[in-house]
């Protein structure tokens, strides 16, 4: 059985850049947006990754397909606060852009990954 480290799964490698990106982004705000809104951002961003880790260190299937689909959530909530903080003039047209183009990576790849689990132990870490 080959088994994948979650480190190499390119949905993971997504995860993390739409996290440090809006790492970087929060870093830049006043203390008020930080400690607001940039806190549930971060939060929401970097909860994508930690769930498809947290899913694979489960060792088995069911753990597994539950965990990633919790990080298919924390994405949709991760929008609601990209949409709050451009609204809120936080964020630029080219940050939401940068933002948008991972997202829109990211989602399909968070499907392909649950899919790729499959229902049963014999799909397991294919």
């Amino acid at each position: 059985m080959a088994t994948k480290s979650f480190q190499e799964l390119r949905v993971y490698k997504l995860s993390e850049r739409l996290a440090d990106e809006i790492w970087t982004t929060v870093n830049t705000w006043d203390s008020f947006a930080k400690n607001t809104i940039g806190q549930q951002i971060v939060r929401s961003a970097d909860s994508v990754g930690a769930n498809i880790a947290e899913g694979v260190g489960r060792g088995s299937y069911q753990d597994n397909r539950r965990f990633v689909k919790i990080p298919r959530g924390s994405l949709y909530e991760t929008q609601h606060w990209l949409r709050r903080s451009y609204t809120r003039n936080l964020l630029t047209v080219e940050q939401v852009n940068t933002f948008t183009t991972i997202i829109n990576d990211l989602a399909p790849q968070l499907n392909s990954y649950l899919q790729s689990i499959g229902s049963s132990p014999k799909n397991h870490d294919e």
